[in-house]
């Protein structure tokens, strides 16, 4: 009985592996005609949630986001590199996960936390040795949690959080100097643009600059646009989304989507990133979820904005109106295979955009 549970087990280990671009299908004998065709886009973990899931169900000893593993399945899929949390790795790990990378001509960053105060910089310390061994071209961070509008009921309150989150990035600036690994700091529904420019230019540090997401800043009513041209300059590395918009009575929903299907002129967005970083990489960060709600017309959207002009109100209602939703996912209600199969059909979907229309 025990040899035929390790059987099944290793024949579903197989599978998942296979399912996951592991060594099964990403064998070095592979030809070119095997793959699919690549893209320079890069995947960012959060992307497969729901097929990590699907595949802990199978074998709750597989893990799709192990580093190596998911560089795997990125390359399986024709994506350009991967954004993943990287941990602290040992030194055969390090060294097979830049020869994979390097062999296959992808790239690697990382995802990591800030440190939380003095005593959590040993910790912050070694992820950042261990992406600067590596070799990451950036290291996404945020500093702040959930979404400026839900998570806070006063400004007071946001502005104590987003003093904490600046304290955080000074004590990680003499760190990332040091290994010299470029801290990219998402636009991630905290702070408006200006906020934001006024953090970097607090911080003066050349190693910390932004993970330019293209869609969240438009929940804070900064424009569709506008954060693109003011955090390109900053930009370590880029976020790239589309959104559908659609209108409810609280506000609008934002939905993440296909790249090309929703809102957003991707192409004058990557133009204006690309001409104020030519070398940038681009990852896609595509959650398939339902829409989320930005409730911009109740009181407690406002409580942390109370100085925002109701033009920059106007601007974005504006916008959602004028372009209506092709694509608005309805994901929750789906059983999890069909879930899984609508989240590889949109990343897939984005790839071939990225490659076929952006030059990514």
């Amino acid at each position: 009985m025990k040899t035929a549970a390790i059987t099944r087990r290793s024949a579903i280990r197989g599978m998942l592996m296979s399912a996951a671009g592991g060594v099964a299908v990403s064998s070095l004998s592979a030809s070119d005609d095997e793959w699919p065709k690549r893209s320079g886009l890069g995947i960012v973990i959060y992307n497969c949630g729901i097929r990590r899931r699907w595949m802990q169900q199978q074998d709750s000893t597989f893990d799709l986001f192990e580093p190596l593993t998911f560089l795997k399945h990125c390359h399986s899929l024709g994506a350009g590199g991967m954004q993943a949390s990287l941990g602290v790795l040992a030194p055969d790990r390090v060294r097979t996960l830049r020869q994979y990378a390097d062999r296959h001509g992808l790239f690697i960053e990382g995802i990591v936390n800030p440190p939380r105060d003095e005593a959590d910089l040993s910790r912050f310390t070694a992820e950042i040795r261990a992406a600067a061994e590596v070799g990451v071209q950036a290291v996404r961070t945020v500093i702040m949690p959930g979404r400026r509008y839900e998570q806070f009921r006063s400004l007071k309150a946001f502005r104590d959080a987003e003093a904490m989150g600046r304290r955080m990035l000074e004590l990680a600036a003499p760190v990332v100097t040091e290994y010299r690994v470029r801290l990219a700091v998402e636009n991630h529904k905290d702070q408006r643009i200006e906020e934001r420019l006024a953090l970097f230019r607090h911080l003066d540090c050349e190693f910390i600059g932004a993970c330019l997401d293209t869609g969240n800043s438009f929940a804070l009513l900064d424009g569709a646009y506008e954060p693109i041209e003011a955090l390109a300059p900053y930009a370590f590395t880029v976020h790239l989304k589309d959104q559908a918009l659609r209108e409810y009575e609280d506000g609008f929903l934002l939905g993440d989507i296909p790249l090309g299907q929703g809102a957003f002129d991707l192409k004058r967005m990557v133009e204006v990133i690309r001409k104020a970083k030519p070398r940038i990489r681009f990852s896609l960060e595509l959650i398939t979820r339902n829409a989320l709600k930005v409730p911009c017309l109740t009181e407690k959207f406002w409580a942390t904005m109370p100085d925002v002009p109701g033009s920059d109100l106007a601007r974005t209602l504006r916008f959602v109106r004028q372009h209506p939703p092709r694509n608005l996912q309805e994901v929750s209600t789906l059983p999890l295979e069909k879930q899984v199969a609508l989240e590889d059909a949109n990343i897939a979907a984005s790839l071939r955009y990225a490659r076929e229309e952006l030059s990514i």
